[in-house]
């Protein structure tokens, strides 16, 4: 059980650096997108990455019993990036690689953020 403990505050570790990355990333991309989409979609992005970013930051300062809701919150949050994301490209206001790059980042970010889950759901 403690190695599952420590894998688990290495997946806590990991979180950050993977969103801060995919942030950096996603803010080159919306400084490319047309002029009227970049403050209607491209705020709502901006919006919904930085409320990721913050939900991550509290994962560690708050007692276990109440990481499982942020947890729950930032995937809801990943789900809401992959929808603009479609949206984008769908518009074609992003080309196929950026869209691909993305998505990418966020399956990578998703899965460490589902194994969480499923980590403080069953030990909850």
């Amino acid at each position: 059980m403690n190695e599952l403990k420590k894998q688990v505050n290495n997946e806590q570790l990991k979180l950050i650096p993977k969103i801060e990355e995919y942030i950096q990333y996603m803010l080159e991309v919306l400084l490319k997108i047309p002029r009227v989409e970049k403050f209607n979609i491209g705020n709502e992005y901006k919006k919904s990455i930085y409320k990721m970013l913050e939900h991550a930051m509290y994962i560690s300062k708050i007692t276990e019993n109440k990481r499982l809701d942020y947890l729950n919150k930032i995937d809801a949050k990943l789900n809401c990036q992959r929808i603009y994301l479609r949206i984008m490209y769908k518009n074609k206001w992003i080309d196929e690689r950026k869209f691909k790059i993305a998505i990418s980042k966020i399956a990578e970010i998703g899965k460490i953020v589902g194994g969480l889950i499923k980590y403080y759901a069953k030990n909850n």
